[in-house]
């Protein structure tokens, strides 16, 4: 029994790293599409500094220091050290630890949902949560990696549980503008808004809102700002082991808004019966100029896997 437990665990590290995969279909004609994709990763690693690796829910890219941040729902957070060119160049973990409060105590269970991150302009790293909406600035270069600093307070109608159509559907994405500030979305829209109604809200009291995609259950993952100041959604649509996995990149403008429901183009949609082998991507983040990688959360599952790809948006 022993050895066995020793050869499955050399077995792990023999396989930890990043290696290369395809999620495109082989027929697909990649000209026409409006997003490049540029690498395709799968992370495969048990534990990094002594801290399991598992269901990452957001990145956050600091370009100066090539620090990719990965926060997991279950209240960890890790830092690679990532060179983008036009491929992946370099992908190493650096460091990994729990995300904790002030006084270094550890979040309880239900807390410690983290599930956006992003740097703001000053280059804090801000995590968002659900269970207990919150949204906290938390320590990423000291002694003291992932202590909460601060929190934020948020609009009225984001404080409390109630006001959600679910407590696992509540401050999913986070990212920050610099115009508007620091920028959130529910997984879903709250109960006073229609189920196909999407916001953006600024803790500033700015809302954007833009319909959601047509398919069933389809959910706001992760956002980002792009190099115009519109946004860049993830959705994703699952409802079902026997109905296609649809995950849709798509551009929200800020300034073209009419009836209070602002204009979207979709980018790319990723149907999993169209050849697509998609996961469960839950995280964004922009890494350069038009450039952006999206990851997947492998919900600590065997049958599931961290896929981190790095596209191009071409207009």
């Amino acid at each position: 029994m022993h050895f066995l437990f020793f050869l499955l665990s050399m077995l792990g590290l023999l396989h930890a790293g990043s290696f290369n995969t395809d999620i495109m279909p082989k027929d697909l004609n990649r000209e026409i599409l409006k997003i490049r994709i540029l690498d395709q990763k799968e992370l495969s690693f048990d534990q990094i500094d002594k801290t399991k690796f598992s269901e990452i829910s957001d990145l956050a890219y600091a370009a100066g220091t090539h620090s990719l941040f990965m926060v997991s729902d279950e209240g960890k957070l890790y830092e690679f050290r990532a060179v983008f060119t036009d491929r992946i160049e370099t992908l190493k973990p650096v460091r990994a630890g729990k995300l904790r409060k002030k006084n270094g105590k550890k979040f309880k269970k239900w807390r410690r949902d983290s599930e956006g991150m992003t740097l703001d302009g000053r280059g804090h790293l801000l995590i968002s949560f659900e269970e207990k909406p919150k949204i906290g600035w938390f320590h990423k270069n000291s002694a003291k990696y992932g202590r909460l600093i601060k929190t934020y307070t948020l609009p009225g109608k984001l404080r409390s549980m109630k006001n959600f159509r679910s407590k696992n559907k509540e401050l999913e994405a986070l990212a920050w503008h610099p115009r508007y500030g620091i920028l959130t979305a529910s997984e879903w829209p709250i109960k006073q808004d229609k189920k196909k109604r999407q916001t953006i809200y600024s803790l500033k009291g700015r809302e954007w809102h833009f319909r959601a995609e047509p398919e069933g259950n389809s959910a706001i993952s992760a956002i980002e700002v792009m190099d115009d100041g519109n946004i860049l959604v993830l959705e994703r649509s699952f409802t079902g082991l026997l109905n296609p996995f649809v995950v849709t990149l798509k551009k929200v403008y800020l300034h073209h808004c009419k009836k209070g429901m602002c204009r979207t183009k979709v980018l790319l949609k990723m149907n999993s019966h169209k050849g697509w082998g998609v996961d469960n991507f839950e995280g964004l983040a922009k890494v350069g100029k038009r450039r952006y990688v999206m990851i997947s959360d492998d919900n600590d599952n065997f049958y599931q896997k961290t896929l981190l790809i790095y596209f191009e948006v071409k207009e």
